[in-house]
């Protein structure tokens, strides 16, 4: 066998060899990256779903608080702002 022919043939082995190798890398990278889109389907989906309860709940709360408003009577409504002197002195 001659030079060029033991050469031609290692190099068409190291070839092959790599373009196995390759292929098998790439179909475990695609398959790590469908995993984690499942992941994060699911974490979108509980986050869409606590969504979801959060605003029934408020719904449920703001629903009580006119029930409740309708029942009682309140001098002012709530509010964010701190009490002022002039209010805790009556």
């Amino acid at each position: 066998m001659s030079t060029a022919a033991k050469v031609t043939l290692g190099a068409s082995i190291a070839f092959c060899c790599g373009s196995i190798y390759g292929v098998h890398y790439i179909q475990r990278y695609e398959q790590e990256l469908l995993r984690q889109g499942l992941i994060k389907d699911d974490e979108r989906r509980l986050k869409k779903e606590q969504q979801r309860n959060n605003e029934r709940e408020l719904m449920e709360q703001q629903a009580l608080h006119a029930e409740l408003l309708k029942t009682q009577t309140v001098s002012t409504l709530p509010s964010n702002e701190p009490i002022s002197q002039d209010d805790t002195q009556t």
